[in-house]
């Protein structure tokens, strides 16, 4: 189960790690396209889509479908919730770590304040 979680974060965060690719999610979430459309939005050859096309249904976030001899993409039923909540966890800790420092910025602050006053009477 957790080797299956890992590999579907693995999938999608190789899928997102390229701007095409999140270019055509985006482009995606607004309407389905042909792979001939979505090739010459992004000023690239039919082959060079179809990779990352392929990349994008590998990891469930787009789905083709195939009629006569256009090759339709649309937004896959993935949702990103599990990839939501990793990146969820990380930013609790880090914005727990800031919090942190923050606590120790305020008191050296503070420090700074009260011994200026004593050095200065």
């Amino acid at each position: 189960m957790v080797q299956h979680w890992s590999d579907r974060l693995d999938a999608s965060f190789a899928a997102l790690s390229d701007a095409t690719r999140r270019g055509v999610l985006d482009q995606l979430g607004r309407a389905d396209a042909s792979i001939s459309d979505l090739a010459e939005k992004f000023h690239m050859t039919l082959t060079g889509m179809k990779k990352h096309v392929g990349v994008l249904e590998q990891a469930g976030l787009v789905t083709t479908e195939k009629v006569g001899r256009v090759r339709t993409c649309r937004l896959g039923p993935r949702r990103l919730e599990e990839e939501t909540a990793w990146i969820e966890r990380y930013r609790k800790l880090w914005a727990s770590r800031f919090d942190e420092l923050d606590n120790v910025l305020e008191e050296l602050t503070r420090k700074e304040r009260v011994d200026g006053r004593k050095n200065g009477k």
